[in-house]
C-alpha cells in the first residue's frame, strides 16, 4: 500500500490548467518552458506562471514527422508535435514559449516553430563550455536580454527584490524535491522509481509553486512516518538501480517500468527532472547581482551538451555512493548524439573505476522494442 499523499498528485495537471485559465482572465500570463536551463525565476519575478512543455509521449510524433526528420530525437518530435497539433492544453494556454539552444535538433525545431507563428517563441543562446568565466558572462548577457524582453512582455519592471523572492521560491522547490529523492538513500528504499517520476513530472505543471512545495513536503513526511513503521517500496534485497541519461517523463517511462516489473527498483534518477538540478541553489545570503547569481547557477547544470561535462561524472559518483547503487542504466533516446557519445565516459566511470554493472539502452518512445528491452534488463538484473 502506497502513501496516501501520492493521490494528491493525481489531478495536478487538470487543477492547474483550470487555475492558469482563471489567472489569465485576471491578466496573469503563462510562459511555457522546454528545459531546465530556462530561468523560471525571471518568469516568476515578472508575475508570470512558468509551466513545463517538454514532450514525453509518442502520440504527436507522427504529425511532427511531416516537418521534421524521422531519425530525430523523439523528445524534440513529441514537443513539436504537441505544438502543431494543438493537443497540449498547456502549450495552448501559454502566452509565450521560451526555448534554448541545448542541441542542434531543438535549435532548428524552434526555428521552424517560429516560422509557423503558432506562438511567440523566444530562444536563448546557451554557451556550452561550462567551466569558463567567459561562458558565465555570455549566459549572464542572455539573462539580461531575456529580462528586458520579459519586462516588455509583462509590462512591468523585474526588480532585484522580486528576483530574490523568486530565487527563494525556486530554492524551496528544489529543496523539497531533493528531500523526496533522498528518501531512497535508505535501505530498503522508501519510494518506487515510478512514483518518484510521477511526482516530479506532475509537479512541473503546478500553477502555485508554494502549493507544490507543500504537497512534496507532506509526501515526504508521510513516507518517513511509514518507514518508521517498517514500510518500504521494495524488499531490501531488490537490486538498487540508478538511471542516468536523457530526460524521462510520464509517457516515456518504459525503462523504469521494466526494471521495477522485473524485480529491481530504480532508487535514483540523475536525468533532467530528477537529481540533476536539485542541488543547484542560489545562496540567498549573497547580496551580489541576483541575475549574475542565476547565471552561475544555471551554468552548473551537468547536461551532456556541456563540453567537457565533468560535473555529471562527479554527480554520478556521489549518487552511487549515497543511494547505495548496485547497477547503472544509461538511457539514450535515439538520435540524442550528446548523451549517446557521453555514454563512453559514463561507462568508463561505472565499469572501470567503480566496478559496477552498467547497461546502455538506446530506444525511443514507441512500444515496439518492449520485449527486447525486457530481456536485456532482466539479464542485467541477474548480473547485479
Amino acid at each position: 500500500m502506497k502513501p496516501a499523499a501520492l493521490d494528491t498528485f493525481d489531478n495536478i495537471r487538470e487543477e492547474s490548467l483550470v487555475a492558469m485559465r482563471s489567472a489569465k482572465q485576471d491578466g496573469t500570463k503563462v510562459v511555457g518552458i522546454y528545459c531546465t536551463y530556462c530561468p523560471r525565476e525571471l518568469v516568476l519575478a515578472g508575475g508570470g506562471i512558468p509551466v513545463g512543455l517538454c514532450g514525453t509521449r509518442e502520440a504527436p510524433i507522427a504529425a511532427a514527422e511531416q516537418d521534421l526528420p524521422r531519425n530525430l530525437c523523439p523528445l524534440i518530435k513529441s514537443s513539436y508535435g504537441f505544438a502543431i497539433t494543438d493537443t497540449c492544453p498547456f502549450f495552448a494556454t501559454s502566452d509565450l514559449v521560451i526555448g534554448e539552444t541545448t542541441c542542434d535538433g531543438k535549435k532548428k525545431m524552434f526555428e521552424i516553430m517560429q516560422s509557423k507563428q503558432i506562438k511567440d517563441v523566444y530562444v536563448m543562446q546557451l554557451p556550452q563550455v561550462p567551466d569558463e568565466e567567459a561562458s558565465v558572462q555570455l549566459w549572464y548577457s542572455e539573462l539580461q536580454r531575456l529580462k528586458v524582453y520579459l519586462e516588455r512582455f509583462f509590462g512591468r519592471a523585474i526588480t532585484d527584490k522580486a528576483l530574490r523572492q523568486a530565487i527563494h521560491q525556486v530554492n524551496e522547490e528544489s529543496r523539497a524535491l531533493q528531500s523526496l529523492f533522498d528518501l531512497n538513500q535508505a535501505r530498503p528504499a522508501l519510494i518506487s522509481g515510478l512514483d518518484m517520476l510521477r511526482v516530479a513530472w506532475q509537479i512541473g505543471f503546478q500553477a502555485d509553486r508554494r502549493e507544490a512545495v507543500r504537497l512534496i513536503d507532506n509526501l515526504v513526511a508521510e513516507t518517513r512516518a511509514r518507514a518508521a513503521e517498517g514500510l518500504a517500496a521494495a524488499p531490501a534485497a531488490a537490486p538498487r538501480i540508478l538511471v542516468t541519461g536523457t530526460p524521462v517523463g510520464v509517457g516515456s517511462e518504459k525503462v523504469i517500468d521494466l526494471v521495477e516489473s522485473s524485480g529491481g527498483l530504480v532508487v535514483a534518477m540523475e536525468n533532467c527532472g530528477g537529481y540533476k538540478t536539485v542541488e543547484l541553489r542560489v545562496d540567498e545570503r549573497d547580496e551580489s547581482d541576483p541575475l549574475l547569481l542565476l547565471a552561475r547557477k544555471y551554468m552548473q547544470i551537468p547536461c551532456s551538451v556541456m563540453s567537457p561535462n565533468r560535473r555529471r561524472l562527479d554527480l554520478l559518483q556521489r549518487m552511487i555512493r549515497d543511494f547505495q547503487v548496485d547497477g547503472v542504466i544509461d538511457l539514450t533516446w535515439q538520435a540524442c548524439h550528446t548523451y549517446n557519445i557521453e555514454s563512453h565516459f559514463v561507462a568508463g566511470l561505472i565499469k572501470n573505476q567503480l566496478g559496477l554493472p552498467f547497461l546502455q539502452l538506446e530506444t525511443d518512445y514507441s512500444q515496439s522494442d518492449i520485449e527486447t528491452l525486457r530481456v536485456r534488463i532482466q539479464a542485467f538484473l541477474e548480473m547485479v
